[in-house]
């Protein structure tokens, strides 16, 4: 019974809490027009209640335990009481971390949860119908939704101490506000465009959003055709074979770890699988991410050490070692950007859609759009990502549909349909550079019977797309690829094993 009463208090508060939180970074307008101080003096005595009230549910346990059971549950019952009020006014305090009474109610649940599935005689209590096989919990435990358990792994106590005490992590929060900020700017107004493919994902999975933009910020800066050196690709950075394990595949010459929904779906399924091996720390799932999870498990026993334990944090690679906290900083500022002196902008990010009227590529699009509705920087990064299953150089024919940004909807006609700007997007567009004859086959390194004069020869592999071909040869274009091997636009679909002919050119 006491932890059924402790999940209805959990979930109230965590109702309340939804009900006030707003889609994105926490501000509501009427907030964010006239923000209000923090009470520190407030929100102090609000901690010290929590603190208070967690010790006198425990005192109740002990009490419960000798066979004072009726003082027991006076005595539980006024700690959830007090522990709920506190949290309730917690939420209508700026400043004031809701997480940490989360995190106090999800770690009651997780201590009750093995005793509540027998009393101490045997008999199940209150005729309720309780599993108590070895190593099950008790079904109670689901009165609390899973959300309220998985947000206490970014935004519960945990982390929201290590975000407060851990140098580490105080360095990358620095290392984002000031070298790196125009990056975690461009990487929010990227992700502000994809947040409703990739957002429902993480919704699903019952993960943070505030994790999936640490991700995105960390790994691509939400450009969606990112491709790491190691191979790496798309907004989250699989590897193909990780890929494959989570159901990205190549579809119609297409990579799907280009495609925002389908990778954040990847990416969410990877977390809470290793969160399960990892006994939900987070900084352990983070680094297996970054530096593989069979390494991980190795150093930390699957979950019985700490990230931060000297020894597991001087055996990992620079590049982990960083990796951790600068995901844990993009994450918090996002869910905090007021208490940085950090200002997100305002973005419509609504969608609408253009039918082509002529053959046009994006990149042409990116031309004639300029900087209409007031984009500092252009709309090209936003057209391909919202786009990715087309190149960016290739003309799509007439009546292809693509996704843009609302105001482009409107403006389409005006500007890209026809007229001066859209000329002159075609003319750029057709515009190419001279090329070099090739001096001699050894200069490439190609043989002389290799495919004729200026071509080599390349075999498919397994996660190759016609683009990514054309970026690792440098001097050749999807075009021009297509063309040599009679690839139908715009899919260009190839297939591992597949031998294609590659225009070369001299370095």
């Amino acid at each position: 019974m006491r932890i059924r009463l402790v999940s209805a208090v959990a979930a109230t508060l965590l109702l309340a809490a939804c009900a006030g939180t707003p889609a994105r970074n926490g501000k509501t307008a009427a907030a964010a027009a006239a923000p209000a101080a923090a009470d520190e003096a407030e929100i102090g005595q609000l901690y010290t209640r929590l603190d208070a009230a967690v010790e006198r549910y425990e005192g109740s346990a002990e009490l419960a335990d000798a066979g004072e059971r009726e003082r027991a549950a006076r005595e539980g019952n006024a700690a959830l009481d007090d522990l709920r009020a506190a949290a309730l006014r917690c939420h209508q305090l700026a400043g004031c971390e809701e997480e940490r009474f989360l995190s106090a109610f999800d770690g009651l649940l997780r201590r009750d949860a093995p005793a509540a599935a027998a009393t101490a005689d045997g008999e199940k209590p209150d005729g309720e119908n309780v599993q108590s096989e070895a190593g099950e919990s008790s079904p109670l435990v689901s009165d609390l939704p899973e959300t309220a358990r998985t947000i206490t792994l970014l935004k519960g106590r945990p982390l929201a101490e290590v975000i407060a005490v851990n140098e580490p992590v105080k360095a990358s929060i620095e290392e984002w506000l000031t070298q790196y900020r125009p990056n975690l700017i461009q990487a929010y107004i990227n992700y502000q465009y994809l947040r409703q493919l990739m957002w429902p994902e993480y919704q699903k999975a019952g993960l943070p959003e505030a994790l999936l933009f640490g991700f995105i910020a960390k790994e691509s800066g939400g450009k969606v055709h990112a491709v790491s050196r190691s191979g790496a690709s798309g907004p989250l950075q699989f590897m193909y074979s990780t890929g494959l394990r989570f159901g990205l595949s190549t579809s119609n010459g297409f990579d799907q770890r280009f495609d925002p929904a389908l990778s954040a779906r990847a990416n969410a399924a990877y977390l809470n699988e290793q969160l399960r091996v990892f006994n939900n720390d987070l900084e352990l799932v983070l680094a297996a991410y970054n530096g593989g999870e069979g390494r991980m498990g190795r150093l930390a026993g699957g979950g019985r050490a700490r990230f931060w334990d000297a020894s597991v944090y001087g055996a990992l690679s620079p590049e982990t070692r960083e990796y951790v906290p600068m995901v844990l900083a993009a994450a918090w500022l996002f869910m905090h950007p007021e208490r940085y002196n950090l200002e997100f902008p305002r973005i419509d990010t609504r969608l609408g859609e253009v039918v082509l009227p002529r053959s046009m590529s994006l990149a042409e699009l990116s031309v004639c759009f300029g900087q209409e509705g007031g984009s500092r920087d252009g709309w090209f990064r936003a057209l391909r990502n919202l786009n990715p299953a087309y190149d960016h150089q290739i003309g799509l024919p007439p009546g292809t549909r693509l996704t843009v940004p609302n105001v482009l909807e409107a403006a389409f006609p005006r500007v890209c349909a026809e007229g001066p700007w859209q000329t002159l997007a075609a003319e750029l567009h057709a515009a190419t550079m001279p090329q070099v004859a090739v001096a001699s086959a050894a200069a490439r390194g190609t043989s002389a019977t290799a495919g004729g004069a200026g071509r080599s020869r390349y075999t498919v592999r397994k996660g190759d797309t016609l683009a990514a071909i054309a970026r690792k040869h440098r001097c050749a274009e999807v075009r021009e690829i297509a063309n040599l091997n009679r690839l139908r636009a715009p899919g260009y679909a190839i297939k591992p094993g597949q031998t294609l002919q590659i225009p070369v050119c001299a370095r």
